[in-house]
């Protein structure tokens, strides 16, 4: 059972929101990181793209990736992926979380309880 995590969100996402909540609430130690504030360096996001992959990571069904130009909504290398995040850090999936011993995305209370309490 971890006793902190690191969680990368945005403050005003409901779901990021939701995840704080019920860490505080169980007394769970967190690292919080505002992706609209803080850059994400390419180390960070190339392990995520390995952990969770692609497909997890970017969100395809929100107002950034519908916004985007069909030519930016190519992804057929990790470079462009990589840069797509660093430049639109609002595309990333919420929350991306780590315990330490691995990273994953999202938030599910059923899910959390079996891996944090």
């Amino acid at each position: 059972m971890p006793n902190s995590v690191r969680i990368f969100g945005i403050k005003n996402c409901d779901t990021v929101r939701k995840a704080l909540k019920w860490l505080a609430t169980n007394q769970i130690d967190t690292e919080f990181h505002d992706l609209k504030k803080e850059s994400l360096e390419e180390s960070l996001i190339l392990e995520w793209l390995e952990e969770v992959g692609q497909d997890k990571l970017v969100n395809k069904r929100g107002t950034t990736w519908r916004n985007l130009s069909a030519e930016d909504k190519i992804l057929d290398d990790q470079a462009k992926v990589i840069n797509l995040i660093q430049q639109n850090p609002s595309i990333v999936k919420r929350p991306v979380y780590s315990t330490g011993v691995g990273w994953d995305v999202g938030f599910n209370d059923k899910q959390w309880s079996e891996l944090f309490l």
